[in-house]
């Protein structure tokens, strides 16, 4: 188990449709490492992409919030169905430090397998439902400053402007180490 680095606003991996996953053998590991890094920096929901892999899977954990949740994973998610509004403000750990109250359907089905590759349909609502929504908005590429106004947006732009040249610059880096060990 390890913790993983959180790549933030800027890096491209944030913009793509993430792929279905189609290879489930060496998820465990990976999971439990998803689970690791969402904890350490104390989030309730982590997807595929926000630690650099292109894979349609994300974890959720809200057992703090309501005892009877439990960790839950989710594979190649699909939200089926979607009912009524709500707005919440939300934070999101690849855009540390900024909160925008975003609005969401309060009711969505989900159609998704688990690591035994079965499939399954449930309805969520409350704050699962809405993680659930953020983390899908993750793998289609979406992000909360997507999901707000112009105005909203232009609140928090210098911090935006700031993330995302740090996350420029740990990409520039990523690809000139990946030259260099070729």
């Amino acid at each position: 188990m390890a913790v993983m680095d959180i790549v933030h606003y800027g890096d491209p991996i944030l913009r793509k449709k993430c792929a279905s996953v189609k290879d489930f053998s060496n998820l465990d590991s990976l999971i439990d490492d998803l689970y690791d890094t969402m904890y350490e920096a104390e989030g309730i929901g982590l997807a595929a992409n926000q630690v650099g892999l292109d894979l349609n899977l994300f974890v959720i954990d809200i057992s703090h919030t309501d005892e009877k949740e439990k960790p839950r994973i989710f594979i190649n998610c699909e939200i089926i169905v979607s009912e009524g509004q709500s707005v919440f403000p939300e934070g999101c750990l690849s855009i540390p430090e900024i909160t925008l109250d975003v609005t969401r359907p309060e009711f969505i089905t989900c159609k998704y397998q688990g690591l035994d590759k079965e499939w399954q349909e449930e309805e969520f609502s409350d704050l699962l439902g809405r993680a659930i929504q953020h983390e899908m908005d993750h793998l289609n590429g979406i992000l909360i400053i997507d999901r707000v106004s112009s105005l909203e947006k232009m609140k928090v732009n210098k911090e935006l402007k700031e993330i995302k040249i740090n996350a420029e610059k740990k990409v520039s880096k990523r690809s000139i180490e990946k030259r260099v060990v070729l």
